[in-house]
């Protein structure tokens, strides 16, 4: 894969990782960040990875633009030449409390049952490939089409906290309160974005989502934990190998 680059202002490079959203896309774009985390370059002010870019915000007083790409290039070199080593990754397992009020919809529209739907749902771990709309909000991959449903034509106006919806082949958990027009079949009690906590932000692009289903109850419990100080989100490793 040949990297393009590309000046966004005086102050911003976008590097372009071709023109397919796929999974060993973002396996590559989440090295070059690691490598920018672990090796920060003099002048790099921060960056945003997505689907198959990455943005960097640099001061030119520090850096030039062409010694930035002159650099990337390097770290892009020095990526492709440990492409064999494992890159770790992190499953989020968020409980789930399926019944949101779209749930029959999505159902009737693929011709399932809600049982199946929720069994389909949350059959598998989602790549976050990359985190915008709202603070906190995963971009996820790897939904089945089975249970791919258009938006609403009618966007709701407020949508809580932890609703987990369906929007064409995406899913998506809201992190905040927020108008939107995603089919809700769920939600889970986890907070995705806390800005009182040290790290507000839960999620990071290149990890995984599970949705586990659990009962209202069990949904109730977990809520109270939360709101005492008392609940830990679980999480397991998840070693890949980049092709």
């Amino acid at each position: 894969m040949n990297l393009s680059y590309a000046p966004l202002g005086d102050t911003g490079m976008q590097v372009v990782f071709g023109n397919e959203i796929a999974k060993e896309t973002n396996q590559l774009i989440r090295r070059m960040t690691d490598q920018l985390k672990d090796h920060p370059v003099e002048g790099v002010i921060e960056w945003v990875p997505a689907y198959t870019t990455l943005t960097l915000y640099y001061d030119p007083s520090v850096i030039t633009y062409q010694e930035l790409q002159d650099t990337l290039q390097n770290i892009y070199q020095k990526v492709q030449e440990q492409r064999e080593a494992a890159s770790a990754s992190l499953v989020y397992i968020l409980p789930t409390y399926y019944g949101g009020e779209d749930l029959s919809h999505v159902a009737e529209h693929n011709n399932l049952t809600e049982e199946k739907v929720v069994q389909i749902h949350s059959s598998g771990d989602y790549l976050i490939y990359m985190m915008g709309f709202v603070p906190g909000f995963p971009y996820l991959g790897g939904m089945s089409e089975e249970i791919a449903t258009p938006r609403r034509e009618d966007p709701r106006p407020e949508i809580a906290p932890g609703s987990v919806g369906i929007a064409g082949s995406q899913t998506g958990v809201y992190p905040l309160t927020s108008p939107g027009g995603w089919q809700l079949i769920g939600r889970t009690p986890v907070k995705l974005y806390d800005p009182d906590q040290e790290k507000p932000i839960l999620l990071e692009s290149g990890h995984y989502i599970r949705f586990v289903p659990v009962s209202k109850e069990e949904y109730d419990e977990i809520e109270k934990a939360i709101e005492r100080g008392e609940y830990t989100v679980q999480t397991e490793a998840k070693e890949e190998v980049t092709p």
